[in-house]
């Protein structure tokens, strides 16, 4: 086998332009796809991030068919006490898990007495929202974002309505809604900070604490309707959400039929899907790469073959088997292979480093100064790895064949 090395190795040599710049085209071509992967990994997860640690959490439980209405924010769907402890004994248990937060979301009126506006409020319990959703003290941009995250009596107003409205921190404003039964209630809140929101200007959510979302609801019991959940490894969140969905199946209405439901970020953003655009353009950058290599390899190794007619005819003649020809040219284009992933991956590893030293800030929304950190995990370049050297061989197999089976006598006389 060594000596097979060293023959492909010295055949490579001889044609030392054609292998250079089959090996340079090999070599740039695994550099696009880490790179793009790299890169693309990195801003993928920092925008999923920005919605699962700044808003929704990894994954929320509701009541069946509110999230089919939740534009609406239905309060015939909240979910009711004994259901809720339920709920958090499940979730207590479950691992994976690192905190979860209970909401109560409404629709109500907002006023700084001179204009009125409509807002959606979300009631949450301070200390829970803030280790659920970690991100979302940054994104205070007025007031003060230490904790607790705000008080009873307290608003945290989104940026959209403080401009509109022209409300400041510390001004008095109030909230008017209606609950199930349609009686209208009003509440005075003190701003606590101006909220920017993570998907852009056209954000309306306020916050304020749970106590004062059920006392302008008027309600009697500690109803929620959402709980969010926030994972230790976001990587195991199809496990937790069939978890979830399994231990809740048993949590039933009435009806006998299954009165919750557990959605994950992806099911409730619609930026979920730039994520699936993301990685269907890593797999087209990937297939891209597979024809790179096929294409220059097999243009090599038919070239090869074909300038080497005769040379084939002599091995052949002096008793060389067919099968030590056909590992010959395959090591060839192998060699071809191996040699050029080694490079790309050694020169695209040492970019994605040059990238991190440099910091490279962006703006996603309204957020500002988002550093990308790309990075390539073992898999993703064991697998580029992999494709490369397996296209290198298909790519030889062919002309490998074909020289095998020359007839010595037909290859001696080739002109």
């Amino acid at each position: 086998m060594l000596n097979v090395l060293k023959i492909a190795a010295r055949n490579l040599s001889r044609y030392g332009r054609r292998t250079l710049l089959t090996s340079v085209l090999i070599t740039l071509g695994v550099m696009a796809v880490l790179l793009f992967v790299g890169v693309a990994g990195s801003f993928k997860s920092l925008m999923i991030g920005q919605f699962t640690d700044g808003v929704l959490g990894h994954l929320e439980v509701h009541h069946k068919g509110y999230v089919a209405s939740i534009d609406n924010l239905p309060l015939n769907l909240n979910m009711q006490p004994a259901a809720v402890q339920k709920v958090e004994q499940v979730l207590d248990r479950t691992p994976g898990i690192e905190s979860y937060s209970e909401r109560l979301k409404l629709g109500a009126m907002f006023s700084n007495f001179t204009e009125t506006t409509s807002i959606r409020v979300n009631g949450v319990d301070p200390a829970k929202e803030a280790a659920t959703i970690p991100l979302m003290p940054g994104r205070v941009v007025q007031g003060s974002a230490q904790p607790p995250l705000l008080k009873p009596g307290e608003i945290l107003v989104p940026a959209l309505l403080a401009r509109g409205l022209k409300v400041k921190v510390g001004d008095t404003v109030v909230l008017v809604a209606t609950n199930l039964q349609g009686s209208v209630n009003a509440k005075t809140f003190v701003v606590r900070g101006v909220l920017e929101s993570v998907s852009g200007p056209s954000g309306r959510d306020g916050y304020i604490d749970i106590k004062d979302a059920r006392s302008l609801l008027r309600l009697t019991q500690p109803e929620v309707n959402e709980i969010a959940v926030r994972l230790k490894d976001p990587g195991q969140l199809g496990q937790v959400d069939a978890q979830l969905k399994q231990a809740l199946a048993g949590i039933e209405g009435p009806n006998g039929q299954p009165l919750l439901e557990v959605h994950t970020w992806a099911e409730l953003s619609p930026f979920s899907s730039i994520v699936g655009m993301i990685d269907m353009l890593t797999l087209f950058i990937k297939i891209m790469l597979v024809g790179i290599v096929l294409v220059s390899v097999l243009n090599v190794m038919i070239m090869a073959v074909y300038e080497r007619i005769r040379e084939i005819g002599t091995i052949s003649a002096i008793g060389t088997p067919p099968g030590r020809i056909l590992s010959l040219f395959l090591t060839e284009g192998l060699l071809l292979g191996i040699g050029g992933t080694a490079l790309g991956t050694a020169l695209s590893l040492a970019v994605i480093y040059a990238l991190n030293l440099k910091k490279i800030v962006f703006n996603f929304g309204m957020q500002q100064g988002l550093v990308l950190a790309p990075s390539v995990s073992a898999r993703d370049v064991a697998t580029i790895v992999a494709m490369v050297v397996i296209m290198a061989l298909l790519a030889s197999l062919q002309p490998a064949w074909k020289a095998s089976r020359m007839d010595p006598v037909r290859a001696l006389g080739h002109v």
